[in-house]
């Protein structure tokens, strides 16, 4: 009943908001019909003149009240929708009031000519001012607006009728967007107090090639804050960017050591995406760390090889280090002691993989688990296209980087997908552009997954 007063007091607001001058000269005239003469008329158009400029300014700045506390961006969002229907709804209202102003009625001729011109200006204006208003904020607020999608809206803006196709579009978008994180709130309500993530060994968390776990940049985006909400004790892999597997094994050997040692535990638990799974099978096994271990959880890792990796390997050997040490160059700066990008990235080759899987095997002591993603279509990615379309006919579904097959080992637990045209890529398992695609809540799936090792013991 609220939400119907609220959406009934708008409709009626909207329209007197966009044709104030007309609304504040027609209370004029009948003031004068009524010989109120003096302070009063004064009084009888200041008031309205007010609460309808209090009324366009809150539209256009304030965000919408939401009892699920969804944050001030997802509300800030979501006034920006409304935003847009209020501009939308605003237009058609207007094409009776201009006909009822300008063509012909009584305003047509009680009106100057002067006030119907400035009373259309107003009405254009602020239509255009809700529009831009709503836009900008999903523009810059909604995280289910890809780039691709943004830039549809930059081009499309200036071609009629388009551009309302698009707007629509995007409202709808934007309160999917709604509704997820809203569901995502109530849940975190319910089980606030469960700690369905509180393991019995804490987490360690081991990134993959490339990347650095820096300070102001997590490369698992959003997941670890959501485990931490929920009980889990998280702690880093800190290895090199372009490190070899042996190089980072020893990084990831100090750091579980360092572990044990501050949280008192006997083992932890391993979640690591790509080559970082490599790296700490290294660790457990050629190491000795399988005491100190509990689970490895490999989310994606070419547990065999990238076969786009051995036509890599086919390349000039002189094109190939001379690409290497840009590499090399480039992430020492960014604090790798030793980064060896030849040697790190060959070792995905599947002869490589091969010799690494039979000098490596696992280790009964330690539960192994994978997960893997795919990705549906190379414009589902298109930093990834290149290597999922190489991957595709030798080895079949993949993530833009390591097939299904390939990330399978230990206890294999399934492939992240969702039935949209998107896909889940080998980025989008670790949050890495902290969006939300529908049918696939990235940061529950990590809860879930920490949440079973709870219920196995670990």
């Amino acid at each position: 009943m609220k939400k119907f007063f609220g959406r009934l007091f708008l409709a009626l607001a909207v329209p007197c908001m966009l044709n104030g001058i007309l609304v504040l000269a027609l209370l004029y005239e009948r003031s004068r019909e009524a010989q109120v003469l003096g302070v009063i008329p004064v009084l009888l158009l200041s008031l309205p003149a007010g609460g309808m400029l209090f009324l366009f300014l809150w539209l256009l700045f304030l965000p919408v009240f939401d009892k699920a506390k969804t944050g001030f961006r997802v509300r800030m969002m979501l006034g920006g929708r409304r935003l847009i229907y209020c501009g939308l709804y605003g237009m058609a209202v207007q094409i009776p009031v201009f006909f009822k102003v300008y063509v012909s009625g009584t305003a047509a001729e009680t009106l100057s000519p002067g006030l119907r011109i400035a009373g259309g200006v107003l009405a254009v204006c602020g239509i255009f001012s809700l529009l831009a208003a709503g836009t900008l904020r999903i523009f810059f607020t909604s995280r289910r607006l890809s780039i691709a999608r943004r830039l549809l809206m930059l081009f499309t803006m200036w071609i009629p009728l388009v551009n309302l196709a698009v707007l629509l579009y995007a409202c709808r978008l934007v309160y999917e967007e709604y509704d997820f994180e809203r569901e995502k709130v109530l849940r975190s309500r319910l089980r606030s107090d469960t700690q369905i993530c509180k393991t019995r060994y804490p987490l360690l968390m081991v990134h993959g090639i490339g990347f650095r776990d820096l300070r102001y940049f997590n490369y698992w985006g959003r997941i670890p804050r959501e485990l931490m909400k929920n009980g889990a004790v998280i702690y880093y892999g800190n290895q090199e960017a372009l490190g070899t597997i042996v190089h980072n094994g020893e990084d990831i050997r100090t750091r579980i050591l360092q572990m044990v040692k501050e949280t008192g535990a006997s083992k932890v638990n391993i979640i690591a995406h790509s080559k970082g799974g490599l790296d700490a099978r290294y660790a457990i096994t050629r190491l000795g760390m399988a005491p100190y271990v509990a689970s490895l959880t490999t989310m994606s890792t070419p547990h065999r090889g990238c076969r786009f990796v051995d036509y890599a390997c086919q390349l000039p050997e002189g094109l190939y280090r001379f690409v290497a040490g840009c590499f090399d160059r480039t992430f020492s700066r960014f604090g790798d002691r030793s980064p060896d990008f030849y040697t790190s990235t060959r070792q995905f080759s599947t002869e490589e993989s091969a010799r690494f899987n039979a000098e490596t095997p696992d280790d009964p002591r330690v539960y192994y688990q994978s997960y893997a993603s795919r990705m549906k279509y190379p414009w589902s990615h298109l930093l990834l296209a290149v290597p999922f379309c190489m991957i595709r006919p030798l080895e079949g579904e993949n993530d833009g980087l390591v097939s299904t097959e390939s990330a399978r080992w230990g206890e294999f637990r399934g492939v992240f997908r969702n039935e949209r045209v998107r896909g889940i890529s080998h980025g989008d398992m670790i949050d890495l552009k902290r969006q939300d695609y529908k049918g696939f809540d990235v940061t529950e799936a990590y809860v879930q997954i920490v949440a079973e090792l709870k219920e196995k013991g670990f």
